[in-house]
């Protein structure tokens, strides 16, 4: 009895080893084919393009602001400075003459046929009854995506390129055009700096970011 114990405990000793072996190959064949799984899920060119579409769109739009109403001049906002008398010269608003430290300036018909047809257009009065718009101007749009590459797993690089969607208005904050073209030098750095005016049509841009594979899907990298 005493010698059938001692090889039963052999074989079972023996068995130990070939069940860890059987263990590790397992676990090496599913990690191998985890990893070759997700080796093919590279981000496609349609793919590639949906992302960016969508990075584009969380891209707010350039826009101007003003008021209508009795204007106080202030450092901030005054119906002189350049994108007062753009609008005016084209016939959104009209300035009227200042009564003291006040200034009259009212959105003209053409100007609410225009703000009409813009998406977007964000509107609000003060306590002195004044109303402040703010309207889009342009916004970027995918032209293309040139290449993808897979830089590892869940990482890739792709080059895209976008160009500027001027609506009616910002066809006239085109920095080339001949209504920006009017002003003086600093007015037009102005316009650039703070008031929306851009090259609209200028040749599109092309861009190259780092993605990543995530639960939420194909994401521009953050680090």
């Amino acid at each position: 009895m005493f010698e059938q114990e001692v090889e039963l405990e052999k074989q079972q000793s023996a068995a130990v080893p070939l069940v860890l072996i059987a263990a590790a190959i397992v676990v090496a064949v599913a990690f191998a084919g985890y990893y070759t799984v997700q080796s093919r899920k590279v981000l496609t060119t349609p793919e590639a393009a949906n992302m960016v579409i969508e990075v584009l769109k969380a891209q707010a739009p350039t826009s101007v602001s003003f008021h209508t109403g009795m204007i106080v001049p202030d450092f901030s906002e005054s119906p002189m400075d350049p994108r007062y008398r753009l609008l005016d010269r084209i016939g959104v608003i009209t300035i009227g003459k200042a009564k003291g430290s006040r200034t009259p300036v009212s959105l003209s018909p053409k100007g609410e046929q225009l703000l009409k047809q813009i998406a977007g257009v964000k509107t609000s009065k003060d306590s002195d009854g004044n109303e402040s718009y703010v309207v889009p101007l342009a916004t970027r749009k995918l032209v293309d995506v040139a290449n993808v590459s897979m830089d590892g797993v869940g990482r890739a690089t792709v080059q895209y390129t976008w160009r500027w969607e001027p609506n009616a208005l910002g066809d006239r904050f085109d920095n080339a055009g001949p209504d920006v073209q009017s002003f003086g030098s600093w007015d037009r750095q102005a316009l650039i700096d703070k008031h929306g005016a851009r090259f609209y049509h200028d040749v599109p841009t092309k861009v190259t970011i780092a993605v990543v594979k995530t639960s939420e899907g194909w994401q521009p990298a953050t680090y």
